[in-house]
């Protein structure tokens, strides 16, 4: 903004110095009931710029305030989802356990079913309370064994499908295996298995999923491949996108 106020004081810095270099001069012309023309000139020039900073200077404030009222409505929605995450929490938790609880292992393939299920949604829950947790609770920052939250994730998701799916996991182990990385182990461990099981969900009986990790300068990755339906080329730019799925994942 102070450039475009710098700008707005140029017809100003012109008329003034005009309008001296006129006086010296002496050129004895007058208007406007005997007003000099140099005053004339540099009158003008000072109410233009006078003007043009006013204008500049309400714009600004204008964009101001409706910056802040967007930010201000960013922040009430941001508290809304996160109260509405906390509320849904709070109703299925207990729904949850006293289905899991009506439901002895042992019992028919039925309530087998229905137990599963309830575990399955419980895990979601708690996906639903971190999230809520994700933008106000501080990060819990410790050294974080990647290669164990990789096999911890391969494992579950192993347990979930038995034997239909191969899994292979690729961890560096010359010249020395995988550093530990600084960071919140539990979101850490989160992201690992949500990538590993949305392997398994979009891939079939047979499929194959690779988990490979490697280190390169600074940065370690974690890398998930599987052979199962993958994602169209035309739509992986939007992959990023909160709850983004692929075109060929209806019914998954």
């Amino acid at each position: 903004m102070r450039n475009r106020i710098l700008l707005c004081l140029a017809p100003a810095a012109i008329a003034i110095p005009c309008a001296l270099v006129w006086w010296f001069i002496g050129s004895g012309l007058e208007v406007w009931a005997s007003v000099p023309l140099h005053t004339v000139l540099a009158i003008v020039g000072v109410l233009v710029s006078a003007a043009a900073v006013g204008v500049v200077l309400v714009s600004s404030a204008l964009s101001q305030a409706r910056l802040a009222g967007i930010a201000e409505a960013d922040a009430r929605r941001d508290l809304e989802h996160r109260q509405f995450l906390a509320r849904l929490d709070h109703e299925l938790k207990n729904p949850l356990t006293a289905i899991l609880a009506a439901t002895a292992p042992g019992e028919d393939e039925a309530s087998a079913l229905v137990a599963a299920q309830a575990r399955r949604m419980g895990v979601l829950v708690t996906d639903l309370r971190k999230l809520a947790d994700l933008s106000s609770a501080p990060l819990e920052r410790e050294f974080v064994d990647l290669e164990e939250a990789a096999r911890d994730a391969v494992e579950a998701a192993r347990s979930s499908v038995g034997d239909s799916r191969s899994f292979t996991l690729v961890f560096p182990t010359a010249p020395w295996p995988l550093p530990r990385v600084v960071g919140d182990a539990d979101l850490l461990y989160s992201a690992i298995q949500n990538v590993v099981f949305n392997a398994v969900k979009y891939s079939s009986e047979g499929d194959s999923i690779e988990v490979r990790a490697s280190q390169s300068e600074n940065s370690v990755s974690i890398e998930v491949a599987d052979t199962g339906i993958g994602i169209p080329v035309s739509e992986r730019q939007s992959v990023w996108a909160e709850l983004a799925r692929g075109s060929n994942a209806a019914g998954r």
